[in-house]
């Protein structure tokens, strides 16, 4: 059994909160863009495209994989042929594994560096970093399928969700809302929120449900008042009628919209023009007229005329799949786009950055349009081949590789490509649409893309002494606080006429032990005036009126990265971050508990055997 060559740490705050850690940020290569010039083999995919072994290593076939010490397949693992293991760099290789493996760590470190290449742990470090949540072995993944929107290709924020918002405010105005005076406002809303259609509120939660934080319309609501209308609430996702989670950048517009809104109908302004609404009524309203703004086709067709407006180039995004594809991965485009958007877009985005005249579809196995997701994920639906540049289609019962395909399911993805459940990554925007649905119903692993990352990140370096000495105050505070304790204790039990919890504390006069209770009282409450303001500005470097979106506070993580944490195995800003990783790179996170999982691994396979 091959063992993991690397082991990729993990969570963001941890790292983020450790004073020891220095980010570090390495160029992803040193040569230009145009200047790589890929082998003759670029476009062939499957295990015909994967680096010849040679006479010196093998490389383990699918039908004769088995499975790690972590419970990962070891598919596409590279194997050391014994026959040809000669040479002086294998010289002394019967020394003791612990001395040995120490010895080629710092040598290779020291290669790394010499070589100009980062090593994992240094990138994982930077805003461009992959955290992982669960074991994940990029070697054995066969397939990698990727979303487009704001995935492959990101938007600028400002750009296409306020042109949504501008064509979803003339939609409301032409049924007689009163929108004039109203302008989009990015930083008003941030993904991961939940909007309370109940009570027009816009609020964050933490992983438990917990509302932590709340603003009705447009203007935040006190601790107070979040107590009094939350306190005994939770969020619950499940209650679709009241909760809406904003899964995705594309749920800005619409949130900023309904929160503005919130504000007029609370002053009578909407009422008087369209007639009598509630929270629910609104949100339904606005999201008819965004809903409109898309299916009209007003906006794609804006953004298909001017893309260098709407679009932020990534130059390094069609390397790193080139880099996957030449590795031996099928990759796959799911998109629920149709097909004249999704070429347009791709086009604008990967061919002037592709070598040796490459066009897009040159990367991609297969590639879906108008997947419909998350049906795509749970049922089957009529599949068509788009046979020409203008979108005709014909009717469709079997997948090909490297066909264009629009519609169709999942299943028909695996059984086409012969592959399937944790042979397939899939990577994407959407919480729900693209993560959570893949992993339920097909188990296949999972990638979130989550741009706000690299601010937030960097907000957090930003931060980072100001909460190392925020922690330091804390960590005090509790010492005083169970020395306080025991002494508060120690003097219940003497005004009881009992002794005290040991011999010492019970021959501690009255005097001495009033003193030390007051003393230490006085120095507590002090601590409380210096954290209060400390921990209230903990994380408003990324946003004023939210903090930050993996966290509801310094310790306790938001709603949103309860999600990513039970669905996504890895997630990163940016699909192009996966250029620091190579195609055969072993995940896992630092927060796995190894004894555990090894001893259910192998009481798993004991049973089996």
């Amino acid at each position: 059994m091959q063992l993991p060559l690397q082991w990729q740490a993990a969570t963001l705050s941890t790292m983020a909160a450790s004073p020891s850690l220095t980010p570090t940020f390495y160029p992803l290569y040193s040569f230009p863009v145009t200047s790589r010039k890929p082998a003759a083999c670029r476009c062939v995919s499957g295990e015909k495209a994967a680096v010849a072994a040679g006479p010196a290593f093998s490389v383990t076939p699918k039908n004769k994989s088995d499975v790690d010490y972590l419970g990962e397949s070891t598919k596409g693992d590279f194997n050391v042929n014994f026959d040809g293991f000669v040479g002086e760099r294998h010289v002394g290789m019967d020394r003791p594994i612990e001395e040995l493996a120490t010895l080629e760590a710092d040598e290779a470190e020291k290669l790394l560096r010499d070589l100009g290449m980062p090593a994992p742990f240094s990138a994982t470090r930077s805003p461009r970093g992959i955290f992982c949540t669960r074991t994940l072995n990029l070697r054995s993944i066969s397939a990698i399928g990727y979303d487009m929107d704001y995935t492959l290709i990101h938007y600028n924020v400002m750009a296409w969700e306020g042109r949504a918002y501008d064509y979803c405010m003339e939609n409301l105005r032409n049924v007689g809302f009163p929108v004039d005076g109203l302008a989009f406002d990015p930083n008003l809303v941030i993904r991961g929120l939940v909007i309370d259609k109940e009570k027009g509120n816009l609020v964050k939660a933490d992983r438990f449900g917990y509302i932590k934080r709340a603003m009705h319309g447009t203007t935040m609501l006190s601790t107070k008042a979040v107590s009094e209308i939350y306190g005994r609430e939770l969020v619950d996702l499940r209650k679709e009628s009241r909760w809406e989670f904003l899964n995705t950048l594309f749920s800005v517009s619409e949130a900023v919209a309904y929160m503005q809104l919130v504000d007029r109908l609370d002053n009578g302004a909407v009422e008087a023009e369209v007639g009598t609404l509630d929270y629910k009524g609104l949100y339904k309203a606005v999201g008819k007229a965004l809903f409109r703004a898309h299916v009209e086709g007003q906006l794609k067709s804006e953004i298909m005329s001017k893309p260098e407006l709407f679009v932020e180039p990534d130059p390094e995004l069609p390397l790193a799949l080139l880099d996957q594809k030449e590795a031996g991965k099928k990759l796959l485009l799911i998109t629920n786009s149709d097909y004249l958007y999704t070429d347009k877009m791709m086009r604008h985005s990967f061919n002037r950055f592709l070598p040796n005249d490459m066009g897009w579809r040159d990367l991609f196995d297969m590639v879906i349009v108008s997947a419909r997701k998350p049906e795509f994920f749970q049922m089957s639906h009529p599949m068509y081949e788009v046979v020409t540049g203008e979108g005709l289609m014909r009717p469709c019962f079997k997948a090909c590789t490297g066909g264009l395909y629009s519609g169709g399911s999942a299943q028909m993805v695996e059984s086409s490509l012969g592959v399937q459940g944790d042979e397939i990554l899939y990577v994407g925007d959407h919480i729900y649409t693209d993560v959570s649905q893949s992993k339920v119903h097909l188990r296949w692993r999972t990638a979130l893309i989550c741009r706000e990352l690299e601010e937030e990140y960097t907000a957090l370096i930003g931060s980072r002494s100001h909460r190392a000495s925020l922690i330091e105050l804390i960590n005090q505070k509790e010492v005083l606080g169970d020395l306080f304790n025991q002494l508060r204790l120690a003097l219940q039990r003497r005004m009881k006429d009992r002794p005290a919890q040991t011999f010492a504390a019970t021959k501690l006069d009255d005097q001495e032990l009033t003193e030390s209770m007051q003393k230490l009282l006085i120095v507590m409450q002090r601590l409380d005036e210096k954290i209060a303001p400390m921990l209230e500005t903990d994380g408003e470097l990324f946003n004023k009126r939210w903090g930050f979106i993996s966290r509801a506070g310094l310790w306790d993580k938001s709603h949103l990265m309860r999600q990513i944490e039970k669905y996504a195995d890895i997630y990163t800003s940016r699909v192009s971050n996966f250029l620091h990783y190579t195609p055969f790179m072993y995940f896992r996170s630092q927060e796995q508990n190894l004894a555990h999982d090894s001893y259910s691994f192998y009481c798993t396979h004991s049973d089996e055997e």
